[in-house]
């Protein structure tokens, strides 16, 4: 089975984590057709993303995706016979491996006891009648078959057990080799079916919308609509009047940006899964680099929870208050708010300050913050080496083989905490505005 050998490049990583949510919040702002058409190029996208299972054609309607799914199952199945006979192939070689160590340790031994037994018998026969030499030579010689005996038996066990295990090894090397072989052959056919669906998606597209139903689409399309419309009209009604807008403006904006990775973790664990299962290559950034980017989502989208009121509360009391009332209580409990978020934004600035100041790091920027150089040598001295010369280290490196940068995700946290004391700071404008109009 051929190696999906793919790393993901540290600056694709963080790339990506900017420019998918805003090409996604440009397109999902587009307006939309009057009648829903099947689109040539997700047809492509789809083959690309998920074609290895006939995805491209169900999108289309069409029953000859199914082809594609018995071809799959049998590629997962090859694979797991292909592991289980690996696993069952190293058992039996560290079997063989120990047998055969096995004669190798006791044949020098029964030699060497054979030829000490010659001796050790001449000896005895020299040695003075009931003499102690005699006795110590006879103790010596039983000791020396002793060896003879148990080294032979050993030997006769692990050549027996060499015999029958070699043709296991070869039974599982062929069973490995067969499985593997069937895998990719199965892959292979899968590819040419892909490569022969890229020349027909147009021509299968068209046909495809040539059978669409339009009235059916169009309602559909109107619900969406209408659910998107109201979605935006929910969003709007927390944004306040006044000089607080533009922060509960930009709260919604970062809560949506963040809202995107998570479509990023579907592809990433989906490309995870196809990788690990169909080419027994698993990856080595997949999993730390989703949990860094929903721990980034998680701070980032604290303020947008805090604006539409997502966060968890025992309101049993409080939900019964007018709103006069409920401002006072915001009020009264908001400097608990600010101890908490002015704590976690100095917290997470140390981190950020210190991920930057690691004394690994040997950029300019690290050195800046080390206190080696001023902030002014540092912008003098910062040129386009710094950002892309893979020996020069921005601070703080994760543990494992990818050694993705960990400064970006740390700075995510300042960030993601100035957001919540400025939502913070917005909610208590809009508590002082609603005690002092008395609504």
């Amino acid at each position: 089975m051929p190696n999906l050998d793919f790393t993901l490049p540290h600056w694709a990583y963080w790339l990506g984590l900017i420019v998918f949510p805003l090409a996604a919040m440009v397109l999902s702002r587009r307006p939309r057709a009057t009648t829903r058409q099947y689109s040539v190029p997700l047809a492509y996208m789809i083959l690309v993303t998920g074609g290895i299972i006939g995805l491209h054609r169900l999108y289309l309607k069409n029953l000859l995706g199914l082809v594609f799914l018995p071809i799959f199952a049998f590629i997962l199945y090859a694979n797991g016979a292909a592991n289980d006979a690996r696993s069952e192939l190293s058992d039996a070689t560290n079997l063989l491996r120990v047998a055969e160590r096995m004669i190798e340790r006791e044949e020098p031994r029964v030699t060497s006891a054979q030829a000490e037994i010659g001796r050790l018998e001449t000896e005895l026969a020299a040695a003075e009648e009931g003499s102690f030499s005699q006795k110590s030579i006879a103790r010596r010689l039983e000791r020396a078959r002793d060896r003879v005996e148990t080294g032979e038996t050993r030997l006769e066990e692990a050549r027996a057990e060499v015999e029958a295990i070699k043709p296991t090894v070869q039974g599982h090397v062929d069973d490995r080799a067969f499985w593997t072989t069937g895998a990719a052959y199965a892959l292979y056919l899968i590819l040419l079916f892909m490569a022969v669906d890229a020349i027909l998606i147009p021509r299968m597209v068209g046909k495809a919308n040539a059978g669409l139903a339009d009235e059916t689409v169009a309602e559909a399309e109107q619900r969406l609509e209408d659910l998107e419309a109201q979605e935006r009209r929910a969003d709007a009604l927390h944004v306040s009047s006044g000089w607080t807008g533009w922060i509960d403006r930009l709260s919604l904006y970062c809560g949506e940006f963040v809202s995107y990775w998570a479509v990023i973790a579907v592809f990433v664990y989906y490309f995870e899964v196809i990788s690990r299962y169909v080419f027994n290559s698993p990856t080595n950034w997949a999993h730390e680099g989703m949990y860094l980017m929903f721990g980034m989502q998680y701070l980032i989208a604290g303020a947008y929870a805090m604006l539409t009121e997502s966060h968890v509360r025992v309101d049993i009391l409080y939900a019964s208050m007018s709103a006069r009332r409920k401002a006072i209580v915001n009020l009264a409990t908001s400097v608990f708010f600010f101890i908490f978020a002015g704590t976690l934004l100095v917290t997470c600035y140390i981190f950020a300050f210190d991920a930057i100041a690691v004394p690994s790091g040997n950029s300019v920027v690290s050195a800046w913050a080390r206190g080696q150089t001023t902030f002014a040598e540092m912008l003098g001295n910062l040129s386009l080496r710094e950002w892309t010369d893979p020996n020069i280290r921005w601070g703080e490196l994760s543990f494992n083989e990818w050694e993705v940068p960990l400064w970006p995700m740390k700075w995510v946290m300042v960030v993601g905490a100035l957001l919540l004391i400025l939502q913070g700071i917005s909610r208590v404008a809009q508590d002082v505005r609603t005690v002092v109009r008395g609504a």
